[in-house]
């Protein structure tokens, strides 16, 4: 039988240049240590040597033509990485920086996050190289044609469901369902976050960062306490953080930050919904940069990415709450331990692993309220979920349903790592909770179904 560090070593010989995944996996195996020591038949059944690997990754090219007629060559992933609960569900990810070690920590991550819905939906993750900031709507459509040519081969409504994710939002998702469309001559519900004229979900958009605002609603509640009048910091100003934002404002807080890889913005007079609506207009329909925000706001001050920095100034900031909404790794240990020294006392996390092992370590050392990712940023694909099951029905719900419904699947899903972080001996550790939670459900899934 496999000790955690023999798991490790495994992974780590076949994947050594794969630092994100590697970081995803070691988190989860640190978790679920007692769940395989008070349950010998996944060690012999190899559950785990099984889940860390892939049941099936796509690599392939993307030729498509710029404006100025220029032939591009992008790579093109999907990542499908465990289906035991379900079709494979998770994003796409249109940016420089996607490599097969992102995408797989990605798709890992995606396998114990939607089991945690208690939706029926596998794990996946993919994407691709290419950059859609700075290119035209021409551009994008002929790159997600291309792109979708021959992801078609591999998707379906009961098969792998993409969504969007950084770089696809409503505009690529169109491109890429009507590419589907018309090679697979299917109207299904393949992709998730379409728009609500031809099959969306109302509240997808906002989906993940309103999960995350519930999330935090419902961490707060265990101390009596709710977000009225609280110092938030939100990293990010893209979808995420917007929606993040604007249930934040709803539910009273006082949101000081927005950023984008450029740098941050800090208004101490407070981000109302006002000054959200110009971020949104600015981002959505402009595809600005964050700086001029202060040019519309000028009592609000901007501080330019450092790259020389070991640490992000934005997390420096006093604050009660910390909403990541940016990027996997954004918050390291110095990071953390600025918002520990500046009164922060609850972080949910709505981009993808946006801590660092260090600052995992510190947030859970110190007892704070800390939402994991794979807890606290489900609420997207939860109703992704719920738009697979409108598509299916044929059917749309309204925007309170939607709405209600995704706070009850938050509700239940801090509830669950409440429940299986103390039941394992890790009371109100939440990491622990959402991993164990979700391997559980997975792992008994491929117990029942065999060696397959």
């Amino acid at each position: 039988m496999s000790s955690i560090d023999e798991y490790m070593e495994i992974v780590k010989r076949r994947d050594p240049d794969q630092p994100e995944f590697l970081q995803a996996v070691a988190e989860v195996l640190h978790s679920i240590r007692p769940v395989l020591d008070r349950h010998p038949e996944l060690r012999r059944a190899k559950i785990v040597e099984r889940l860390v690997q892939p049941e099936r990754m796509i690599i392939f090219r993307v030729p498509w033509e710029d404006d100025q007629h220029e032939v591009q060559v992008n790579r093109g992933f999907r990542v499908e990485f465990n289906s035991a609960i379900g079709p494979y569900k998770g994003g796409l990810r249109f940016h420089p920086s996607v490599n097969l070690s992102i995408l797989k920590f990605l798709g890992f991550e995606q396998i114990f996050k939607n089991a945690l819905t208690t939706t029926n939906i596998g794990g996946g993750k993919g994407g691709s190289d290419f950059n859609p900031r700075g290119r035209s709507d021409a551009e994008v459509m002929r790159f997600c044609q291309s792109f979708m040519s021959e992801l078609f081969r591999h998707i379906g409504a009961s098969t792998d469901v993409p969504a969007g994710d950084i770089g696809v939002g409503g505009r690529e998702i169109g491109f890429l369902f009507g590419q589907y469309k018309r090679l697979a001559n299917r109207f299904e519900g393949v992709l998730t976050g379409k728009g609500l004229e031809w099959g969306g979900s109302r509240i997808r958009p906002e989906a993940t960062g309103y999960g995350q605002v519930y999330f935090a609603l419902e961490m707060l509640a265990t101390r009596g306490q709710t977000l009225e009048g609280k110092r938030c910091l939100i990293s990010g100003s893209g979808n995420v953080a917007q929606y993040a934002a604007e249930k934040a404002i709803e539910s009273g807080a006082k949101v000081l930050t927005f950023s984008d890889s450029d740098g941050f913005i800090l208004d101490e007079d407070g981000i109302d919904r006002a000054k959200l609506d110009f971020v949104m207009k600015l981002k959505n329909e402009r595809r600005g940069r964050i700086r001029e925000y202060v040019e519309k706001f000028p009592n609000a001050t901007y501080q330019a990415a450092d790259p020389s920095l070991d640490h992000n100034p934005l997390w420096s900031v006093a604050a009660d709450v910390a909403l990541p909404g940016a990027t996997q790794n954004e918050v390291n240990g110095q990071d953390a331990r600025h918002l520990l020294d500046n009164g922060c006392f609850c972080v949910s996390e709505g981009s993808n692993m946006p801590s660092t092992p260090e600052a995992i370590d510190a947030f859970v050392g110190a007892g704070i309220l800390y939402g994991p990712a794979k807890a606290a940023n489900a609420g997207g694909v939860a109703v992704s979920a719920l738009e697979m099951s409108q598509n299916g029905m044929r059917l749309s719900w309204t925007r309170e349903e939607v709405d209600d419904r995704l706070r009850a699947i938050m509700r239940s899903i801090h509830s669950t790592c409440v429940h299986h972080a103390e039941h394992y001996g890790s009371k109100g550790n939440l990491v622990d909770g959402a991993n164990i939670a979700g391997f559980l459900r997975v792992a008994n899934a491929m117990l029942d179904q065999g060696l397959v």
